[in-house]
């Protein structure tokens, strides 16, 4: 396995990421990145999920969906998601959107994971 790629049911940009930022905290039944939702808080990344990715012994990288419509050519796939890159094999779904949609916290996303490497 040489990469772990996780990708954001969201653009990337200034203004998307304010936008996102207002949807989580004023409709948050409604926000569609579960990733994001369990992963950042109004201040960043929390940090116990970057130290977690950070000892993972996979190398990691986060993209939103046009980042990764733009890198990868891939647009027709639900998103949140985390796809594994092997060496001239090209990008492979690893987790999809239904396991990463039932994350309701950051300890279960850990966990999910974890119990995918091992």
């Amino acid at each position: 396995m040489e990469k772990l790629i996780f990708v954001y049911n969201a653009d990337s940009g200034f203004l998307n990421g304010i936008k996102d930022l207002m949807h989580k905290n004023f409709s948050p039944e409604t926000y569609e990145c579960r990733l994001c939702a369990v992963t950042y808080n109004n201040f960043g990344m929390i940090r116990e999920w970057n130290t977690f990715t950070a000892s993972l012994k996979t190398p990691v990288e986060f993209l939103h969906r046009d980042e990764l419509a733009l890198m990868y050519g891939i647009k027709d796939v639900l998103l949140p998601a985390v796809f594994v890159q092997k060496k001239n094999k090209g990008l492979h779904l690893w987790i999809n959107s239904i396991e990463m949609n039932a994350c309701q916290s950051l300890e279960h996303l850990k966990e999910l994971v974890q119990k995918k490497l091992e």
